[in-house]
């Protein structure tokens, strides 16, 4: 954690600082070891006096997400939905690498928060204009919603282990071991799997994948 700061005035601590210095914490620290105690002692308040702009550490990561969440740019007019489901989905993935807790925080709570919402009515707003029926476009924007969060989630952790020395060594370790008899294809194509566990090629192959899938379902 950063040193604290000197003691927040009085009058004003505001919603705004106190979402701007918890997501300071959170990409600093991680989620996992942020907490309203340690948020009100980098502010230099006491932790009540949090509650007076957020009820719990819930309501808190909500206003954080919809922070983040409010960054992304709109969906680009005057394009094929195909590519406007590319833009939706390569922003979102770009801003989770930019602040990698915006994938706990969507993990945790997928469907609270403004701002989410008005991401997802972006989505959807593609989706049923391109032909796609009402479960259709529910199914199509949960299906790429998941694959966004569930690939970038497993990206963030990958780029992780890497700058891991320990991780790392663990990791090439537990490959190099692998017995050639018992896992034959995966030894054969370790190295195309080391290459494709990131990046913007791999995302970008999964993605025209699922939309090829689509294409049948718009009218």
């Amino acid at each position: 954690m950063a040193a604290s700061r000197a003691r927040t005035p009085r009058n004003t601590l505001s919603p705004e600082l106190i979402v701007r210095t918890a997501l300071e914490l959170m990409e600093s620290d991680g989620t996992s070891a942020f907490s309203l105690r340690g948020l009100a002692a980098e502010l230099g308040v006491g932790p009540m006096a949090l509650y007076t702009y957020f009820r719990n550490k819930d309501d808190l990561y909500d206003a954080v997400r919809n922070h983040l969440m409010g960054l992304l740019p709109p969906v680009p007019d005057g394009v094929p939905w195909q590519d406007q489901v590319r833009a939706v989905c390569r922003s979102l993935r770009s801003l989770m690498l930019q602040h990698p807790c915006l994938a706990q925080l969507l993990a945790g709570r997928p469907l609270s928060g403004q701002e989410t919402a008005r991401v997802a009515e972006g989505l959807l707003g593609v989706l049923r204009s391109a032909g796609f029926g009402k479960e259709t476009a529910a199914r199509t924007h949960t299906t790429l919603f998941t694959y966004v969060l569930g690939s970038t989630s497993w990206e963030i952790q990958m780029a992780a282990e890497r700058r891991d020395p320990e991780a790392w060594r663990r990791l090439r370790t537990t490959m190099e071991s692998l017995s050639a008899t018992e896992f034959p294809t995966v030894v054969e194509l370790a190295p195309e799997l080391a290459r494709t566990t990131g990046g913007d090629a791999q995302f970008d192959y999964g993605l025209d994948l699922l939309i090829t899938g689509l294409e049948p379902q718009a009218n």
